[in-house]
């Protein structure tokens, strides 16, 4: 794992099992609220669009750890296997823990694909463990294959959760993302982004500010009631 921006700084925890693998962005001036990033399924956490997010939402005041999953921990590149799910649950879990030692308010859960979706079942499994879900580019099927729908744990999931999904995503169309959101108990909102792919814009090392800013305002705005005022 290479250190990718001079903003944030390495975070390394081997005392756990699995263990905390990730970049952690610290506020200048901090709301006391905390957010985990994870990536998606051949991607890691130098992903273009969780550093862009880390460093606007760390910007406004929240602690940003966006981690390695641990399966990506175990190999440097390729998809998780059949078996790697649970572990990459209790990978997160263990991520939430790990920032909780610097973010004392909320703590939030987001991640983009595959990280996205083991967050949900995660909070599935344990409600009240994170405040909120950012979920981007949620893979609800896989592509051509409407299905094999990846919902069965939705009418379980009690924790607020914001979608941020592309029109043009073959994991899901809008409607196909409206009529599974129905089966979730929370509150719940779905943000789409106009001409995106799974990618949502941000391809490689390209970034698209005026997205991350969109999302950002959708996170605070959804959150916003229960996001901790700077302190």
């Amino acid at each position: 794992m290479q250190e990718t921006n001079s903003t944030s700084e390495l975070i390394r925890d081997d005392s756990v099992i699995p263990a905390v693998r990730g970049f952690l962005h610290r506020p200048a001036n901090p709301n006391r609220d905390g957010l985990v990033l994870s990536h998606g399924a051949g991607s890691n956490a130098n992903a273009p669009l969780l550093i862009a997010l880390a460093e606007t939402l760390s910007a406004e005041g929240f602690f940003v750890l966006r981690c390695d999953l641990p399966y990506r921990q175990s190999r440097s590149y390729g998809p998780p296997g059949p078996g790697d799910a649970a572990r990459d649950r209790a990978g997160l879990k263990n991520a939430l823990a790990a920032l909780g030692k610097f973010a004392q308010g909320r703590m939030f859960l987001g991640g983009h694909s595959y990280g996205g979706r083991q967050s949900t079942i995660l909070c599935a499994q344990e409600p009240g463990l994170a405040g909120g879900l950012l979920l981007m580019s949620y893979p609800l099927h896989p592509p051509r294959k409407p299905e094999q729908l990846r919902t069965q744990h939705f009418p379980e999931l009690q924790t607020p959760a914001l979608f941020i999904h592309g029109t043009r995503d073959p994991f899901a169309s809008t409607e196909e993302i409206q009529k599974a959101l129905e089966l979730i108990p929370a509150k719940v909102k779905l943000k789409e982004i106009e001409g995106a792919g799974h990618d949502l814009g941000f391809e490689k090392k390209s970034v698209s500010r005026e997205l991350q800013g969109k999302i950002a305002e959708e996170f605070r705005e959804f959150f916003g009631s229960g996001i901790s005022s700077v302190k």
